[in-house]
């Protein structure tokens, strides 16, 4: 029936959701059909709006409507820190902190082999332009404190080892495996105070 097919396809499309089940799904679904019709109207044009019109900054992968984001626009950030998180969320929740007043790149992920995510799908060549192209003198690793985030980390690392810059990475006050879209300000504010160097600028020595 075609009216069976409607919500079959709805509550597939749901569950694409992250968290969200086959029940789950099913309670949306009926509770948007039954109770919220203009919820759902709204949800849709607002998610059509929105895969049609976000794409990504130029400057720091992060989502924007612009050629730029709002925060690579501003001209207002201290133009020699670059913090470099997995997830637009991640950058959110360090924002929403205060901790924070440099520039940002989104990797939109993080290593993941088994996966298909390597370096390409990270956007690590376009990082490296970034250092290389802005006056940044020291990046700061703020990937998860998970197996994958760490992973992730070490490889930027070593990327960065020949670049003339400090790389230092998120520490105290971060769990391990602990994701930064779930901490608090407070803890966020000790993880960039407490930040540990993992590579010096050889310049700075001089």
């Amino acid at each position: 029936m075609a009216d069976g097919h409607a919500i079959d396809q709805l509550k597939q499309a749901l569950r694409r959701l992250p968290g969200v089940g086959p029940r789950t799904a099913q309670r949306m679904a009926f509770h948007l059909l039954e109770r919220d019709r203009e919820g759902g109207q709204l949800l849709a044009d607002a998610l059509k709006a929105a895969v049609a019109g976000v794409n990504h900054c130029q400057r720091c992968n992060n989502f924007s409507e612009q050629a730029l984001c709002g925060i690579c626009e501003s001209g207002k950030r201290d133009e020699a820190l670059l913090c470099v998180v997995e997830t637009p969320a991640d950058l959110d929740t360090i924002e929403q902190a205060g901790a924070y007043t440099g520039y940002y790149f989104v990797l939109m992920g993080h290593l993941s082999p088994l996966d298909g995510i390597g370096p390409d799908q990270l956007g690590v060549e376009r990082l490296l332009q970034v250092v290389s192209q802005q006056s940044v003198r020291e990046v700061i690793l703020g990937t998860n404190l998970t197996v994958e985030g760490q992973a992730t980390a070490d490889y930027l690392c070593d990327l960065l080892e020949t670049q003339p810059l400090t790389v230092s990475r998120l520490a105290r006050g971060v769990p391990a495996g602990g994701e930064l879209e779930y901490m608090d300000a407070n803890t966020l504010a000790q993880a960039f105070s407490d930040r540990r160097t993992l590579h010096q600028n050889p310049t700075e020595n001089l």
